[in-house]
């Protein structure tokens, strides 16, 4: 039987902080516990309807990357609810709130930056290019096109909000605040692991465009890659069959979901602050099967029956 949605968990552990899509727990004084609701955001709003599986494809996805990337340590521990249930008997009779969409973690003190690399120029950094012939300040070579690829990929770090949009920042600027080491040791870490992955990816019909890592230290201060990692909600991925320079892309995620949205404004159905209206089944159905198709096409695998 498919697992219904999970707008919300409610596990018998301490609640350590909610986000928009995630709630994390406390097991103990080293280990949280990340579940992937199936809430979506665009526009910095959550949607009142869930996306089935989108939780599980992000969980699912992430242990994948970080099995694949081993060679840089991360806060991963395990995805598997046997075993999570196993270190946290507590959870044994929350089985089916669990499997698929949680991942037990060691726990860590998050450096406050995001580590963003683009391999094309898309998104705010077109925008910015397009705009100032600049990505975060920082003059780019004349006569860049849309969606053109990036050699080398480009280091571009953002702020963390906890509300409203991530700001672009100078690498400058990161180095100033974390101090020279810490900012090389960022940059290097997240170069390798988007080289690494965009190598496997494009074996697998799939350009990742650009992605951001979060990183984190732990107890005994080891630097290790935190949060989800190379998930259709941190990175923007496209068919390579499909790519085209010197426009917009298509990609495996939430994007239908903008599409309906912005129709709404452009038919004057939603002013763009209030809560929006409920999604169509259409947006709904759409937008999870691009989240399941985006982890078969990574994978190889369809997600798992009980994910």
């Amino acid at each position: 039987m498919t697992p219904q949605p999970l707008t919300e968990s409610a596990l018998p552990l301490p609640l350590f902080r909610r986000g928009k899509v995630r709630e994390v727990y406390e097991v103990d004084d080293e280990t949280l516990l990340l579940v992937a609701s199936d809430r979506v955001s665009a526009f910095d709003v959550v949607l009142s309807k869930p996306i089935p599986k989108k939780g599980a494809v992000l969980t699912q996805m992430s242990a994948y990357w970080f099995a694949q990337l081993g060679d840089v340590a991360s806060h991963f521990i395990t995805a598997d609810a046997n075993e999570i249930i196993a270190r946290v008997p507590a959870l044994a009779d929350h089985r089916d709130a669990i499997v698929g969409r949680t991942t037990l973690v060691r726990r860590t003190a998050p450096v406050p930056f995001e580590c963003v690399v683009r391999g094309y120029l898309a998104g705010s950094a077109w925008k910015e290019y397009r705009l100032e012939g600049t990505l975060a300040g920082e003059e780019l070579p004349i006569g860049l096109i849309e969606s053109v690829r990036l050699d080398p990929p480009i280091f571009s770090p953002a702020t963390k909000a906890e509300e409203g949009h991530d700001e672009n920042i100078t690498y400058d600027r990161m180095q100033t605040e974390l101090g020279a080491a810490l900012a090389e040791q960022l940059r290097d870490l997240s170069l390798a692991l988007y080289t690494a992955a965009a190598a496997r990816a494009v074996k697998r019909g799939i350009i990742i465009a650009d992605t951001k890592f979060e990183f984190g230290h732990t107890s005994d201060g080891e630097l290790v890659v935190i949060d989800e990692i190379l998930t259709p909600d941190s990175s923007r991925f496209w068919p390579a069959d499909r790519y085209e320079p010197g426009r917009s892309q298509s990609s495996f995620d939430k994007q239908p979901l903008r599409d309906y949205l912005a129709g709404l404004r452009k038919r004057g159905e939603w002013d763009g602050d209030s809560a929006p209206p409920p999604l169509s089944d259409e947006a709904v159905e759409e937008t999870s099967q691009r989240y399941q198709d985006a982890y078969l096409r990574i994978t190889g695998s369809p997600l798992p029956s009980d994910g």
